[in-house]
C-alpha cells in the first residue's frame, strides 16, 4: 500500500464493495480496499482498480494505518455473523472517535445492538441502507444512514457525493435518524420493492392468461405505463426483459417460476406485526413467492383442481387503461402502508426520521424509485404529521379516480381464476381503511364469549372494558383485555 492518507477503507469486495470503491475514486475520495482473501484484493487492484487512486491493504492492520483520521471503514460483507466478527477484528486497533459502517443488508434490530455497544467503546457506528444494485453502486445508489448522529458530519461529504442525485442536484441520501433507523428504513424499502415486483408481475399475468398478449405487446404496455404517473425503474427494466431474445428466444419464458428472497421482505412484514401495522400488501408479495416455491405441488394440483373457462376479450385495448389505474392505485397503497410502519416504528424506537426526506433519497439510485415519489415528499413537506398518505389530497384523488378500474380488474381476475393477491390486498386494505365501523366488535364480542377478554362500548368512555355473561354460566370473571 502506498497511501497513509486515505479518505476511508472498504471491506469486503465482492461486486457491491467494489463498484462503490470505484464511485468513491471516481469522486476524488482516496480508498483502500480490502478483502479476507488477499488475492481477490490483488486481482481488484490488477483489474479495474488499474490506474486509480485505490490502493489495497492485506491486513487490516495495514489499513488501519493508511487512513487518515478519525479512520472511516465501510463494512460490505455478508449480514450477520460476518459482520460482528469484523468489528471484534477491527476494536483492538482502531481509536475512540473512529467510525466503522455498516453497508450491508442488515436487520436493524442488529444495528440497534452494535450501536449501543460500540457507544460504550466510544467508537461511532453507522448502519446504512444502500440501494440500487450493481449499477446504483457504481454510479450512484440511494443512501439512508443511521447510526450515531455524530458520525454524520464525518461521513456526509462523501457519502452525499456518491449518492444518486434528481434531476436538479439534490443527493439521494440523508441523515435517517438514531441507531437502526438507516437500516430500519432500507428495510421498509425492501418490503415496498417485493410489493412492487408481485404488483407488476400480477399485471403481466392478467396480460397473459386474461388478454393473451405476447411479449412484444407487453412490452408496448410496460413502455407506455412507463411515460406516465407509473413511470419507475422496475417499470423500465420489465419492458427490457419482455424483449429481450437469445438466439430468437424470450429468456423471461425461459426463466423457472420459482421466486427467491433474501428475507428482508420477510423481516417488513414480521416487524408490521409486531408494531401492529396493517401491511397486508407487502405480506401477501411474500406469501406469493412462498407459494411459487411449491412447484411441484402447484402442478400436482393443477392436474386436479379446476378453475373457471374464461374466454378472451375481443378487444384488449379496452383492459389496457383499466390495468394501468389498478396497478397504480395498489402501488400507493403499499407506500402507503410502508410509511404507516416507518411512522409506528419511529414513535416505539425514538427516532425522529423526515419522511418527505425518505421520498427524497428514494426518488433516484435504488430500485423502488419512481414518478410519484414527488408527490410523497411534497405530501410530507406540507402536512409532516401526515397519519396516511391516502388522505393526502393527491393520492385520495388518484385513487378515488381509479378505483373503478381497480375493481373492474380484480373482478376480472377473481372470475377468471387469475391470481391478484397483491392487487386484491390493495384494494380490501382501501376499502377497509375508509370504512368507519368494521365488523370488528362482532370479533370482540366472540372473544369475550369464549375468552372472557372484555370489550370496549360506544356509549362508554374509551377505556373502560366489560364482560357480558353470554350464557349465564360464566359469571363475571374476566380474562386480560389485549391490544393490537
Amino acid at each position: 500500500m502506498n497511501d497513509s492518507n486515505a479518505d476511508i477503507a472498504v471491506i469486503g469486495l465482492a461486486v457491491m464493495g467494489q463498484n462503490l470503491i470505484l464511485n468513491m475514486n471516481d469522486h476524488g475520495f482516496k480508498v483502500i480496499a480490502y478483502n479476507r482473501t488477499a488475492a481477490r484484493t490483488h486481482e481488484f487492484l490488477a483489474g479495474p482498480a488499474q490506474g486509480t487512486m485505490i490502493t489495497g491493504a492485506e491486513t487490516l492492520a495495514e489499513l488501519v494505518d493508511g487512513l487518515a483520521r478519525p479512520r472511516k471503514i465501510m463494512l460490505m460483507v455478508r449480514a450477520g455473523e460476518a459482520v460482528d466478527q469484523t468489528i471484534e477484528q477491527l476494536l483492538p486497533i482502531i481509536d475512540e472517535g473512529d467510525v466503522i459502517i455498516d453497508g450491508g443488508n442488515a436487520n436493524f434490530t442488529d444495528t440497534q445492538r452494535r450501536a449501543e455497544y460500540l457507544r460504550e467503546k466510544n467508537i461511532l457506528f453507522v448502519g446504512s441502507g444502500v440501494s440500487g444494485g450493481e449499477e446504483g453502486a457504481r454510479n450512484g445508489p440511494s443512501l439512508m444512514p443511521g447510526g450515531h448522529a455524530e458520525a454524520w458530519l464525518l461521513i456526509k461529504n462523501l457519502f452525499q457525493s456518491i449518492a444518486a442525485k434528481t434531476d436538479d442536484g439534490t443527493p439521494c441520501c440523508d441523515w435517517v435518524g438514531d441507531n437502526g433507523a438507516g437500516h430500519f428504513v432500507k428495510m421498509v424499502h425492501n418490503g415496498i420493492e417485493y410489493g412492487d415486483m408481485q404488483l407488476i408481475c400480477e399485471a403481466y399475468h392478467f396480460m397473459h392468461a386474461y388478454l393473451n398478449l405476447d411479449n412484444l405487446q407487453m412490452q408496448q404496455v410496460f413502455r407506455q405505463w412507463n411515460e406516465a404517473e407509473l413511470g419507475s425503474y422496475l417499470i423500465e427494466i420489465t419492458a427490457d426483459i419482455l424483449g429481450f431474445q437469445q438466439d430468437g428466444t424470450f429468456v423471461v419464458d425461459l426463466i423457472q417460476d420459482r421466486a427467491g428472497q433474501k428475507g428482508t421482505g420477510k423481516w417488513t412484514a414480521i416487524n408490521a406485526l409486531d408494531l401492529g401495522i396493517p401491511l397486508t400488501l407487502i405480506a401477501e408479495a411474500v406469501y406469493a413467492r412462498t407459494l411459487s416455491a411449491l412447484k411441484q405441488e402447484r402442478e400436482q394440483a393443477e392436474k386436479v383442481l379446476k378453475g373457471p373457462q374464461a374466454q378472451s376479450p375481443e378487444s384488449t385495448d379496452e383492459w389496457i387503461t383499466p390495468l394501468g389505474e389498478a396497478l397504480l392505485a395498489s402501488k400507493m397503497v403499499s407506500y402507503a402502508q410502508g410509511f404507516m410502519l416507518m411512522r409506528a416504528a419511529a414513535s416505539e424506537y425514538q427516532w425522529s426520521i423526515d419522511y418527505g426526506a425518505v421520498a427524497q433519497m428514494w426518488r433516484g439510485g435504488c430500485i423502488i424509485r419512481s414518478v410519484f415519489l414527488d408527490d410523497i415528499k411534497a405530501a410530507f413537506e406540507k402536512s409532516p404529521e401526515l397519519a396516511n398518505l391516502l388522505i393526502d389530497d393527491y393520492f385520495a384523488n388518484a385513487v378515488m379516480t381509479a378505483q373503478t378500474s381497480w375493481r373492474k380488474v380484480i373482478a376480472k381476475a377473481v372470475e377468471t381464476g387469475i391470481p391478484v393477491p397483491a392487487m386484491s390486498s390493495a384494494l380490501a386494505f382501501y376499502d377497509g381503511y375508509r370504512t368507519g365501523r368494521l365488523p370488528a366488535n362482532l370479533l370482540q364480542a366472540q372473544r369475550d364469549y369464549f375468552g372472557a377478554h372484555t370489550y370496549e362500548r360506544v356509549d362508554k368512555p374509551a377505556g373502560q372494558w366489560f364482560h357480558t355473561d353470554w350464557t349465564g354460566e360464566g359469571g363475571n370473571v374476566s380474562s386480560s383485555t389485549y391490544d393490537v
